[in-house]
């Protein structure tokens, strides 16, 4: 039997074992260990399995993740996104649907001080969702806007996704970083235009709500939003400025992140130990999906699949957007069914060595591939952010109403996703401004 083959039947394996809900950083390391145990032997499998982890675990770069995670925790618990909300939800009162951009404006903020949809999500469940609903918004609309614009969070820099991506890509996080800010805006201002056109079409969507406010609530407003700008300056300005890189930045935004905290007199020691809990939870399962990864990568480099495959795509066409658009429509499929990171470490062992011989931007790609999975965060049967949603409503919205309301944001998604195909100079804007 043909290392290729049994490289094919692995791919195989993986999804069947995946099928029967076998977690993914399990299902990775099972099948890239019998892989390499009948391509070689069972040394050599050994060898991979002592050495692999402790050579992903000892790379610094993945330091960022639980920094950035902690940041986001930190945030979230101690109420340093409620600030945000109120003051865009009166700056938006006259526009309609203003509850619902308001939302999402203070989503996109979350997300630069985050970099988590997951948090990101948790978090404006509790803010936002209840406030529409008093507002007599219907269900669909104000628990939708919030499934959807928590993936802001995995595009507006700081993005985990981006941190994985630009390790297992070797590209420079910074420049991904800087590459997410326009698309990113871009997401938000389409979402925002969909919500006012739908507003204005169909009022009762949206009833409009009177905000009385005097110029003392305004100043109020405007002082309670202030942890935003000292986080956002304080890690993307520090990068951007160069005077620390990404993996730094995640520690330098959980110094602020609890300082901030702090000094508002809201980092409590329940909340930081709740903030604490959740962070190594989510590092610990980020790093053995990794690891997984991996080895995954060997065994496929071991096998050939990745050659194969490029060999088969550049047949087909040589094109650089016919092969985007392929990825994508993998992706979408799979993203129904797989939740984000996996699928982004599932994926890259074999796409990479496609994507380096059509000769594609790989900053440019990390964008695309981001918003595919932002895609996938909302497209049931997985949509990690909708049963994120619905667990903190506690079930006061029905799933499928959550379900429904996503259906616009993910046409919209679709719309922004050729736009940044279309039109790479989007993504890559900045990045190029930056290193002149």
């Amino acid at each position: 039997m043909s290392n290729l083959l049994i490289g094919w039947i692995g791919v195989g394996a993986l999804f069947g074992l995946l099928a029967f809900r076998m977690s993914i950083g399990t299902a990775l390391m099972a099948v890239s260990f019998v892989g390499i145990t009948v391509m070689f032997n069972l040394q050599a499998a050994l060898g991979i399995v002592s050495a692999m982890p402790f050579n992903l675990i000892g790379d610094w770069s993945l330091t960022a993740i639980p920094m950035f995670l902690f940041m986001g925790f930190i945030a979230a618990n101690t109420g340093l996104t409620a600030g945000a909300f109120d003051l865009l939800r009166v700056l938006l009162a006259r526009v309609p649907g203003g509850l619902a951009s308001a939302s999402v404006g203070a989503c996109g903020l979350f997300a630069a001080a985050s970099g988590s949809s997951i948090a990101t999500t948790a978090a404006m469940s509790k803010i936002a969702v209840p406030e529409m609903l008093k507002a007599k918004y219907h269900p669909s609309l104000a628990t939708g806007v919030v499934a959807a614009s928590g993936t802001l969070g995995s595009l507006i820099p700081p993005s985990i996704l981006m941190v994985l991506y630009g390790i297992f890509t070797e590209q420079s996080i910074g420049q991904l970083f800087i590459a997410g800010v326009i698309p990113g805006v871009l997401s938000a201002f389409v979402y925002m235009a969909m919500i006012t056109v739908r507003a204005t079409l169909t009022p009762a969507l949206a009833p409009a709500v009177i905000e009385r406010v005097d110029r003392k609530k305004l100043l109020g407003l405007l002082w309670s939003v202030w942890p935003f700008p000292v986080l956002v300056l304080g890690v993307l300005g520090g990068i951007f400025g160069g005077f620390f890189t990404p993996t730094e930045a995640g520690a330098v935004g959980a110094f602020l992140a609890a300082t901030v905290a702090l000094l508002r007199r809201s980092l409590t020691r329940k909340a930081l130990a709740e903030a604490i809990r959740q962070t190594t939870l989510a590092t610990s399962s980020i790093f053995f999906l990794s690891i997984g990864a991996v080895m995954f990568t060997r065994f496929m480099g071991l096998s050939g699949v990745p050659r194969a495959l490029t060999d088969m795509m550049l047949s087909v066409s040589d094109n650089q957007f016919v092969i985007i658009l392929m990825i994508a429509l993998l992706f979408v499929v799979l993203g129904m069914v797989i939740n984000s990171i996996g699928l982004i470490l599932l994926t890259l062992p074999i796409l990479l060595p496609v994507l380096e011989a059509a000769d594609i931007n790989l900053i440019w790609f990390g964008i695309i591939c981001i918003k595919l999975l932002e895609i996938g965060l909302v497209t049931p049967p997985v949509g990690l952010n909708l049963y994120v949603l619905h667990s903190a409503l506690s079930g006061e919205v029905k799933l499928r109403d959550i379900i429904s309301g996503t259906t616009w944001f993910i046409a919209m998604d679709i719309l922004t996703l050729f736009i940044l195909i279309a039109f790479p100079a989007i993504s890559l804007f900045l990045p190029s401004l930056m290193a002149q």
